[in-house]
């Protein structure tokens, strides 16, 4: 059984987030997922109310750790003896940005990057439009988790004047 990483800031994670953790687990057998707190970006869910988020949705998923990220990923790697990590890949933008962190982790850490092509019924979902449609209003329950879904839901309730 082999570990490896897959990493993001899961705002909110999705259920093709879940898709990729789940066949990166069938594949290696121990998955750490990495959830990161990047200061340049606007959050709808704090870095812990993410970190549960992500735990609630992966309760099923059997060998999997939820470790909040700061650092660098290859060294956040390192020190959960990772020997990859794993990321999921949607189109060619996806493709061209991580082929070139999979060089620069390569050369920091000698650390192999893992690209999954994305389940064709996620390809075109991200995070970014979810949070977006969920903002105006609109009904995602067929992209999240149920965990996620209520999530979403309460927020959208607080909004309401």
């Amino acid at each position: 059984m082999a570990t490896v990483v897959c990493a993001g800031s899961f705002d909110p994670i999705t259920l093709g987030h879940v898709d990729v953790i789940e066949r990166a687990q069938a594949l290696f057998g121990e998955v750490v997922v990495a959830v990161g707190n990047n200061s340049s970006k606007r959050y709808v869910f704090d870095h812990e109310e993410r970190m549960e988020l992500v735990r609630g949705s992966l309760e099923h998923v059997g060998s999997v750790r939820v470790e909040p990220l700061s650092g660098l990923l290859v060294d956040f790697a390192r020190r959960h003896g990772a020997v990859a990590i794993v990321k999921g890949l949607r189109f060619g933008a996806d493709f061209d940005f991580e082929l070139q962190q999979a060089h620069m982790n390569h050369s920091l850490a000698g650390i192999e990057t893992v690209l999954l092509p994305a389940s064709k019924e996620w390809v075109t979902l991200s995070s970014t439009i979810l949070r977006e449609v969920f903002r105006l209003g609109a009904d995602v329950s067929e992209y999240v988790p149920a965990n996620v879904l209520a999530a979403i839901r309460g927020r959208q309730e607080a909004s309401r004047p």
